[in-house]
């Protein structure tokens, strides 16, 4: 089996900003991380201006901090898909673990029925193996999670057990030639009866 390497890293080409606002910012600030940044000290401080009022010496941090380390920590690319923010990975996670994730069947030709979708206890149970373990917080988990099923049974609707026997072959350019000889052959005796019953 061949495998492919990719031994430079991918081109990044970003935007910079060099001023804002008349400022200098000498090498400049990613557009991107400033973009993310503008949006998520929008949204914080907007809720929290909604639900506190204006910031005093005591919350000024609660309205700095938290999008600030969300913008440094969030615009780094991604420990698993390096062309992804982390945050994007951070959103997926989320998104997955919150909503589900909804399989999909014969190439979409079938939407899914909600019991073949992940259940919860699928979804969180890896992550909250030390919780479920705690004799304190274990009972409340396990509760939350829901009952645990067996993974063997399969989901209403489902039909039985596919086996695949499928036996993947790799072709070197010494079969592809044979075959290509193969079938130009077929084609040329093809060619000839065609020819000699016309004639």
């Amino acid at each position: 089996m061949r495998t492919g390497h990719t031994y430079t890293d991918h081109f990044r080409l970003e935007t910079r900003q060099h001023e804002l606002l008349g400022l200098d910012l000498g090498e400049g600030i990613p557009r991107r991380v400033l973009v993310l940044a503008l949006v998520l000290y929008v949204l914080w401080d907007g809720a929290l201006l909604l639900l506190l009022g204006l910031p005093s010496k005591a919350t000024a941090t609660l309205y700095l901090l938290p999008p600030g380390l969300a913008v440094a920590y969030g615009a780094r690319p991604s420990t698993r898909v390096p062309r992804r923010l982390a945050l994007t990975g951070w959103a997926i996670t989320a998104r997955y673990l919150i909503t589900g994730h909804r399989p999909v069947i014969c190439g979409g030709r079938r939407a899914a029925y909600r019991s073949e979708w992940i259940g919860r206890r699928g979804r969180w149970a890896p992550r909250l193996t030390l919780l479920t373990g705690s004799s304190v917080l274990g009972p409340a988990a396990e509760r939350w999670l829901g009952p645990d099923t067996d993974t063997d049974t399969a989901p209403a609707g489902a039909g039985p057990d596919i086996r695949l026997t499928a036996r993947p072959r790799l072709y070197g350019p010494d079969a592809v030639v044979r075959a290509h000889s193969r079938r130009a052959a077929r084609t040329a005796r093809k060619t000839a009866r065609t020819q000699g019953v016309a004639a």
